[in-house]
């Protein structure tokens, strides 16, 4: 039976909080930029040339908006992502497998009080890694950690 940890809810709120920042920030400054008379008029010279913070305004909005959908884009890619904890072997993020014989400790001392634990393992070449896994990465880590726990013990 696998158990798995799907994307946090705190990441996903983020990607949200970001795209409507970048949107709004968008509109405030095309509306300053190009539509505002006395914005314009403030910001420029005698003969109508525009100064540095008028040029900002005009140019910052595609940018904003590009970034937003960047970020959006990114939330598609990502939002499938989880850790599934099955019967041979840890996966993080459909990518990273960790046998559960490669693993030789997991340090749960901050799980608690921080939301994180580091899982110590050997990679394919014999080095050894430290893993962090976070409970702002993944929602459901507790159950994770304590079929981690059995089955390396």
């Amino acid at each position: 039976m696998a158990i798995e940890a799907p994307l946090s809810r705190y990441k996903r709120t983020n990607f949200k909080i970001y795209i409507v920042v970048c949107l709004v920030l968008a509109a405030w400054f095309a509306y300053d930029g190009y539509i505002s008379e006395s914005f314009i008029q403030e910001h420029s010279d005698e003969e109508g040339n525009p100064n540095a913070i008028l040029v900002l305004n005009q140019k910052a909005p595609p940018v904003l908006v590009g970034v937003a959908v960047l970020i959006g884009a990114y939330f598609f890619v990502v939002r499938g992502r989880k850790l599934v904890a099955d019967e041979k072997e840890l996966i993080i993020a459909g990518r990273k497998r960790i046998p559960y014989d490669a693993i030789e400790a997991i340090d749960k001392t901050h799980f608690e009080q921080k939301g994180f634990f580091t899982i110590v393992y050997r990679n394919a070449g014999g080095t050894e890694v430290r893993q962090r896994v976070s409970d702002r990465q993944y929602d459901n880590l507790a159950p994770v950690l304590d079929h981690l726990v059995a089955q390396i013990t």
